[in-house]
């Protein structure tokens, strides 16, 4: 069994900042990409960000230059840091991993989500 678990969210005021965590645990082998996601109240959920293994990331127009994505393999963590935010960026924040098990068997994991609310 394996469980991604995120920490981090909460509210703040526009132009503000926050640091979303997600740790995995459990039954991990290894993690090879590791992503943010959000889904706004009424919207479809979007990609925030990504990054691979080797540390390669990659992010929506919506937050290139106001988020960092990061991980700590030792860890078995990825980071979202998010500056300057914006009413826009409310949503719910989801974390998402490629991971392969101890038994050799990738498959896709999601955590619970947690809430981050940007008041104007």
């Amino acid at each position: 069994q394996v469980q991604l678990v995120e920490s981090g969210g909460g509210l703040v005021q526009t132009g503000g900042s926050l640091r979303l965590s997600c740790a995995a645990s459990g039954r991990v082998f290894s993690i090879n990409a590791m992503a943010w996601y959000r889904q706004a109240p009424g919207k479809d959920r979007e990609l925030v960000a990504v990054i691979t293994s080797g540390g390669s990331t990659n992010y929506a127009d919506s937050v290139k230059g106001r988020s960092t994505i990061s991980r700590d393999n030792a860890k078995n963590t990825v980071y979202l840091q998010m500056d300057s935010l914006k009413p826009e960026d409310t949503a719910v924040y989801y974390c998402n991993a490629h991971i392969m098990s101890v038994d050799y068997s990738y498959s896709n994991y999601w955590g619970q989500g947690t809430q981050v609310t940007v008041s104007s």
